[in-house]
């Protein structure tokens, strides 16, 4: 994943990343796409289990959310597939799965990304 040479990346091959979140505690998964190792920005695709929200949060960084499959909730409203979501840095945020079942992002961040629950 060098953001200097091209590469292209068969998600559908790609196998899911199993990532426990302490705090929902449960797993949301994830593939890599791509990293820029200058800025700390990457590009992943997301997902979250049917029903899991994650709560009130902010990141050092913008991030947005293409919605793939499924439907995303969020703090501002519920969004299905086609559905582009940008989150400003710092905002205090909530946003995962409906209850109907899991939802799928393409997830995009402006700089380095951590999670700070409020």
């Amino acid at each position: 994943m060098s953001p200097e040479s091209y590469y292209a990346i068969d998600t559908n091959q790609q196998p899911w990343e199993e990532r426990f979140n302490e705090k929902l505690g449960c797993a949301l998964f994830r593939k890599m796409l791509y990293v820029d190792p200058q800025t700390g920005a990457d590009i992943r695709i997301v997902r979250y289990p049917a029903g899991i929200i994650n709560p009130a949060h902010t990141h050092p960084c913008g991030h947005g959310m293409y919605v793939l499959e499924g439907t995303l909730v969020t703090h501002k409203g519920t969004y299905g597939p086609g559905s582009f979501v940008w989150f400003p840095e710092g905002e205090t945020m909530e946003h995962g799965a409906s209850s109907d079942g899991d939802v799928t992002v393409l997830f995009m961040t402006n700089k380095s990304f951590r999670i700070d629950y409020v």
